[in-house]
């Protein structure tokens, strides 16, 4: 994906582009040659599947771009720690569509928006202040009043990203055999 910004871009900016597009390309190598009824697949004792990682990522992605753009946002006060499994509320089975090819879905589909969060994620990566600041939203996995960088943030996608290219490897491998290294 070279494009004019591409070569004016240097030093951190480029390495952070450079190591998200790595791990990027290693997630969707994956997914290469897969057919929409695979992507719905759960061949491991996980109950992921290959699209359903896709449609994760991307919204991870596209959260956290909209985080460094305009700080957290308003989150759902789910309990996490008191549901109801056998009855979970309607936040968290919406909450758990993200992680599911669903029937009116294609894998086309979700990679094409997978490619407007990795282009929207670069374009910021490019333009914003990497030392600006966001406080993150109040979560348990978050110390209070804890703030993120953008750079950190950046960092943090790329953690995923890597994270879901590793699952995505193991789940394509338990389907056919395929591997996106060795």
């Amino acid at each position: 994906m070279d494009t004019d910004t591409d070569t004016a871009t240097t030093g951190e900016r480029a390495d952070l582009l450079e190591a998200l597009r790595k791990h990027r390309d290693l997630f969707l190598r994956a997914l290469d040659g897969i057919a929409d009824d695979q992507a719905r697949l759960t061949p491991t004792v996980s109950s992921l599947n290959l699209g359903g990682l896709v449609k994760h990522v991307t919204a991870t992605v596209g959260e956290w771009n909209r985080f460094v753009e305009h700080g957290p946002e308003e989150q759902a006060a789910i309990d996490w720690e008191h549901i109801d499994w056998s009855d979970p509320p309607a936040e968290v089975l919406a909450y758990h569509q993200q992680f599911v090819l669903l029937p009116d879905e294609t894998l086309e589909g979700v990679l094409g928006e997978y490619a407007a969060a990795a282009a929207a994620t670069e374009a910021l990566v490019t333009s914003v202040d990497l030392d600006a600041t966001q406080p993150l939203p109040e979560a348990p996995w978050f110390a209070p009043g804890e703030r993120w960088s953008a750079r950190r943030t950046f960092l943090h996608v790329l953690a995923e990203t890597a994270q879901h290219a590793g699952h995505a490897d193991i789940i394509r491998e338990s389907i056919d055999g395929a591997k996106t290294m060795g």
